[in-house]
């Protein structure tokens, strides 16, 4: 008999994930947490609603946290009527991408309560995760891991297990740090190039195909050559949040990270001018126009008939 999953953050990751689980037939239910959008759909298709996350705790067995970053996860786990309030035993599974200074000291606390709380942060996007095709770092005992692995795999396609709990969560800022280490890097080498005269599609020309191309690539590319704003769907401020992340977790390591803060600046200087909200591929723009140049070329003069 499957495992009854209850499952808060229904955003664009966590509404395909859950819908997944929905439709493999594992016992699902939601707590909204921001937008009843996706809820109300998952409700109509079978999942039922718990009114508060306590209440989830209480009609689940396992629980799946899709949310921002740890205040959202400690909130929610430690708050009033939050899910330790229900006293009952629980596996959390972290999804989110949050601080593992954060989720070990968390774990610890709740495993003296008989809650078992593992990290399991995401990599792809949110088609990846409405086709159950995510990629899931786990980090937590071998057996939390083995009894969360069938519920993984319901919205993923590769399930790592990276350690004990919290090394998820280092790994996915690993991740996030190259991702948004070569979003910075692309980002001034076209205000560069175009600073020479260079477009980007010159400068896509050259990379397209190399040793230098890679799936970021194309889709960071894809915004900046066809202006798709669902290229890549991660907000500048989350990026901000995770390399801010990173630099807690450099620091506590006594590791010295030049190239961390310079990416970390570069996405601190997008949030400050107003761009938080904008997707990651939108910081090329950003860069560029804060050097007084753009990256999109002007549309081409219409021709006037003679009369």
């Amino acid at each position: 008999m499957k495992e009854r999953i209850g499952f808060i953050g229904l955003g664009s990751m966590g509404a395909g994930m859950a819908d997944n689980l929905l439709r493999k037939g594992w016992p699902l239910t939601v707590c909204v947490h921001r937008s009843r959008t996706a809820a109300d759909r998952l409700i109509e298709a079978g999942a039922t609603e718990a009114a508060s996350p306590r209440a989830l705790a209480a009609a689940c067995d396992v629980v799946i946290l899709c949310v921002t970053g740890s205040r959202e996860v400690e909130m929610l786990i430690k708050g009033p009527d939050g899910l330790a309030a229900a006293g009952t035993p629980l596996l959390i599974i972290d999804c989110s991408t949050s601080n593992p200074s954060s989720t070990t000291a968390l774990a610890a606390e709740l495993g003296t309560h008989g809650v078992m709380l593992i990290d399991a942060p995401l990599a792809r996007t949110p088609k990846e995760a409405a086709e159950g095709k995510l990629d899931v770092m786990v980090g937590g005992p071998a057996e939390a891991v083995a009894r969360a692995r069938p519920v993984l795999e319901a919205f993923a396609a590769r399930v790592v297990h990276t350690g004990p709990t919290g090394s998820g969560h280092t790994m996915k800022l690993l991740n996030n740090f190259v991702s948004m280490g070569y979003s910075a890097i692309y980002s001034e080498a076209l205000t560069l190039g175009a600073k020479a005269g260079l477009t980007p599609q010159v400068f896509n020309r050259v990379i397209s195909g190399s040793r230098m191309d890679c799936g970021f690539y194309q889709a960071f590319f894809d915004f900046v050559l066809t202006r798709n704003e669902n290229a890549q769907r991660f907000a500048i401020v989350n990026a901000l949040k995770d390399m801010t992340y990173l630099a807690s977790f450099a620091q506590a390591a006594d590791v010295a990270n030049p190239i961390g803060a310079a990416v970390r600046n570069g996405f601190a200087t997008a949030v400050a001018t107003g761009h938080g909200e904008k997707f990651v591929p939108a910081l090329s723009d950003i860069i560029a126009g804060l050097n007084g140049v753009s990256l999109v070329e002007p549309p081409a003069p219409r021709e006037v008939n003679p009369d």
